[in-house]
């Protein structure tokens, strides 16, 4: 385990283990009563400790928000807790249908369809029950179509701290 030098990155650790959250880089810099830039320097310098350590947990970046998070390397064994639902690995219709919400968000479900040329209800409510993707609106069209688009989590599953990130991993935008 990282051994933390200050007080303020003891009480980042505290809060982010119990809030099991993501909490904003604003939230946390106003909770150890020091200003963002400072706060956002204390948690990159503790995930780095994290990092170089091999630690069993990680302190994960997405959208300028920060959570602990299990070490992927140590994944299998958190699903032999009793209770924890297992997350199976995407088939190919589910990882087809996240590109498409990834790469063309905020998208339709009908939009999914015509891109695929097959239904997506069961693609889509699979990926919405992993958490990979999440309804971000309605498209102000008739009948009000439900907009769909990546999530936090899906952030984490890639191991990305944000949509650019993801996107410039393969060469868009």
């Amino acid at each position: 385990m990282p051994v933390f030098h200050t007080e303020k990155e003891k009480i980042l650790e505290a809060v982010l283990f119990a809030s099991g959250d993501a909490l904003s880089a604003d939230k946390l810099a106003e909770i150890i009563e020091t200003d963002t830039p400072a706060a956002r320097g204390l948690l990159l310098r503790m995930a780095g400790m994290y990092a170089a350590e091999g630690s069993g947990i990680q302190l994960h970046e997405a959208e300028d928000t920060f959570r602990l998070c299990t070490n992927p390397k140590y994944y299998e064994f958190v699903q032999k807790l009793p209770g924890k639902p297992p997350f199976k690995p995407l088939t190919a219709a589910l990882l087809e249908t996240l590109a498409i919400v990834a790469f063309k968000q905020p998208v339709t479900k009908s939009l999914i369809e015509d891109i695929r040329g097959v239904n997506a209800d069961h693609a889509v409510n699979r990926l919405m029950e992993y958490g990979l993707i999440v309804e971000t609106g309605r498209l102000d069209a008739p009948g009000k179509p439900i907009l769909f688009g990546t999530s936090e989590e899906f952030l984490r599953y890639y191991g990305m701290n944000s949509l650019e990130n993801f996107l410039e991993n393969f060469g868009i935008k």
